[in-house]
């Protein structure tokens, strides 16, 4: 019996400068990817150039897709039974695949393996986070998992499953949550998902923070992914759905941002009147006196009263 086969898959725009760190450290891993696509989406710098540079399969958009279009793009050419999809600025580690294939022979191999990774400062390569997700709560219940928690993008899939599903959502009101709603959809057709224990992945972190914009913008759509979710299992998850409807609200509010709280709020109370698990308990107390709508306001004033050091954006 052959051994299963596994494509890398990047997408790059503007990644001219880092791509190169990344083709070396897949061209070290044993055993070798059995191919390596890049996805150029109409960058306008060297990217293709550098791309082709490397003797590497690469497609070049006309027009810009966008992240998940050039996912989609890569996985649709790739020929191996499992892909993993890498961002052009951060690497891999020496034994990813020698970790991966450890998955992918299993006589009962799981659709959707997430692997071990960490969180390095660019320019100090210091350690940040190192991020394992833990194997049993994932294997027992893949749809209140990938609900509760963001599953990190440094995964392995069985192509045909990402098939089945018709890949990453292009969604415009899911841009920036678009690997939630990726794995909430593999999770909620059925696939099983295991984690790896082991960290085989690097992320680049190259500033302290995202701008205020952009924050927003994840927030908003993160909304718009648990109201898709619900349209789907919402009757059996509502409570762990609610919960993250709620700390969209927050993170809104934290930003002044009341229409689109109180939005969020507003589905979280038609799936889930209560307020949901996890709250402080004294917060928690006032949304039950005076509404969750006021509650937040009031708790949100308050700390800019009290508190602004919280409030004051990142250097």
């Amino acid at each position: 019996m052959s051994r299963p086969t596994l494509a890398l898959c990047i997408p790059a725009y503007r990644a001219e400068e880092h791509l190169p760190r990344l083709l070396a450290t897949a061209r070290q891993q044993d055993p070798p990817f059995d191919e390596i696509i890049i996805c150029v989406d109409a960058s306008p710098d060297l990217t293709a150039e550098v791309a082709r540079s490397w003797g590497v399969r690469v497609l070049v958009n006309d027009q810009n897709l966008g992240c998940s279009g050039s996912k989609n793009r890569a996985l649709e050419a790739a020929t191996s039974d499992w892909v993993h999809f890498h961002d052009a600025d951060d690497e891999l580690l020496p034994d990813f695949t020698a970790e991966a294939h450890h998955w992918m022979v299993m006589k009962d191999a799981p659709q959707v393996v997430i692997m071990g990774y960490e969180y390095r400062d660019f320019q100090t390569k210091a350690l940040m986070v190192t991020g394992l997700v833990d194997d049993t709560e994932l294997a027992a219940d893949p749809i209140s998992f990938s609900i509760r928690n963001k599953l990190p993008n440094f995964g392995i899939y069985q192509r045909k499953a990402l098939l089945q599903i018709g890949g990453f959502d292009c969604d415009p009101s899911v841009l920036y949550n678009e690997d939630v709603a990726f794995h909430i959809k593999l999770a909620i057709k059925g696939f099983r998902f295991r984690a790896s224990s082991k960290v085989t992945s690097t992320n680049w972190r190259y500033g302290n923070s995202m701008s205020a914009a952009t924050q927003v913008n994840c927030l908003k759509a993160h909304h718009s992914v648990m109201i898709q979710v619900a349209a789907s299992v919402g009757e059996k998850y509502p409570g762990e759905i609610a919960a993250r409807l709620w700390a969209a609200a927050t993170g809104l509010a934290a930003h002044l941002e009341w229409q689109g709280a109180d939005s969020a709020l507003n589905s979280a109370r038609r799936l889930y009147p209560a307020v949901p698990a996890g709250q402080n308990p004294r917060f928690a107390t006032v949304c039950r006196v005076i509404g969750p709508k006021l509650a937040f306001r009031v708790r949100e004033y308050a700390i800019r009263a009290f508190k602004p050091r919280l409030r004051q954006p990142s250097a």
